[in-house]
């Protein structure tokens, strides 16, 4: 959903909320690339059945916007697996019932066994996690499910940091989306992405929440890739 002035409303509803939610917060806080980042946002503080399910409308609501096919839902260790498990709830909700499966991190040699839990892993499968840093996390869930005999189709995420990636310590001059949809060939949905949390501050000019634009804005210039 987007406005007539270009404002991606769907986002700057969700930005809303994670700043209301606590999930994302500004300050100075130190990534796993080593940078100091004026914003945290840390999806495993939707920690309450209301904004875990309010988070999963939004996921819904951006999957079935953005018209990618999927058959079924996966929920990579550990954030999505209650990420994966929220989604499937609320889409089959409003009248898209999918199957949804998750992995355990150590494999169990009882019961079911395996690494794979829930529905079988086959045909096109959309992952949903939160954030994507370096495309590690995706990469695993891709082999899982090409271990499966499933095709690796799509991932949701509820915020794309628009940062270069780094590798081998070094910044390289992609984000960790454009590694997966460029050289992984999977489509990247997210939620809002930074240029939206970018407007959202803007448009708070002269209140608390405006005066950390410059130093996302800042960040951006450094760091940033489109």
């Amino acid at each position: 959903m987007v406005a007539s002035d270009g404002q991606d409303a769907l986002a700057q509803e969700f930005v809303q909320f994670a700043v209301e939610s606590g999930v994302l917060r500004f300050g100075e806080f130190k990534t796993k690339a080593g940078r100091l980042s004026p914003y945290f946002f840390n999806a495993g503080l939707f920690d309450d059945g209301a904004k875990l399910g309010r988070l999963a409308q939004f996921y819904s609501r951006r999957l079935l916007a953005s018209g990618i096919e999927f058959d079924m839902l996966f929920g990579p260790a550990y954030k999505g697996i209650p990420l994966g498990a929220a989604v499937a709830v609320e889409l089959a909700r409003v009248g898209r019932n999918v199957p949804y499966a998750y992995n355990r991190k150590e494999a169990k040699d009882h019961g079911e066994g395996g690494t794979l839990v829930g529905a079988p892993v086959k045909g096109r499968v959309l992952i949903v996690d939160d954030v994507m840093s370096a495309g590690t996390a995706a990469r695993e869930s891709i082999s899982l499910i090409q271990a499966a005999g499933a095709t690796p189709h799509a991932v949701v995420i509820a915020l794309d940091r628009q940062e270069k990636a780094t590798e081998g310590g070094q910044d390289v001059n992609h984000s960790a989306v454009q590694y997966v949809r460029e050289r992984l060939g999977l489509q990247v949905c997210a939620i809002a992405r930074l240029a939206d949390l970018l407007q959202y501050l803007r448009q708070q000019a002269g209140g608390e929440l405006g005066a950390h634009y410059a130093r996302v804005a800042a960040y951006r210039e450094r760091y940033g890739v489109d």
